[in-house]
């Protein structure tokens, strides 16, 4: 009789640790969840940062190749023949 009573006792000692394991893992599970969130915001934020510096400097760039046509535009049109040329004689290869 005390041997049923000890197993029993044992039983609810290991399903208390159980339970408080599960509970323990839910809220790991949760703080997980919660910092993914806002791992994919800040990766969002900066993949928005990266995208707006980019479309700057492409805006820049054109610019100033407009400007360099607008100034020399037979030097521009001597490299534009220039590497239609090499492009040229690198695909016949």
């Amino acid at each position: 009789m005390a041997e049923t009573k000890t197993a029993s006792a044992q039983s609810a000692a290991a399903q208390a640790q159980a339970e408080t394991a599960v509970e323990d893992l839910n809220l790991q599970i949760a703080a997980l969840r919660e910092d993914l969130t806002k791992l994919s915001r800040s990766m969002a934020a900066v993949g928005q940062g990266a995208k707006s510096v980019v479309t700057e400097e492409a805006q820049e760039i054109t610019d100033q190749l407009r400007e360099r046509v607008r100034q020399e535009p037979i030097f521009m049109v001597a490299a534009a023949a220039g590497i239609g040329y090499l492009v040229g004689l690198l695909s016949r290869r």
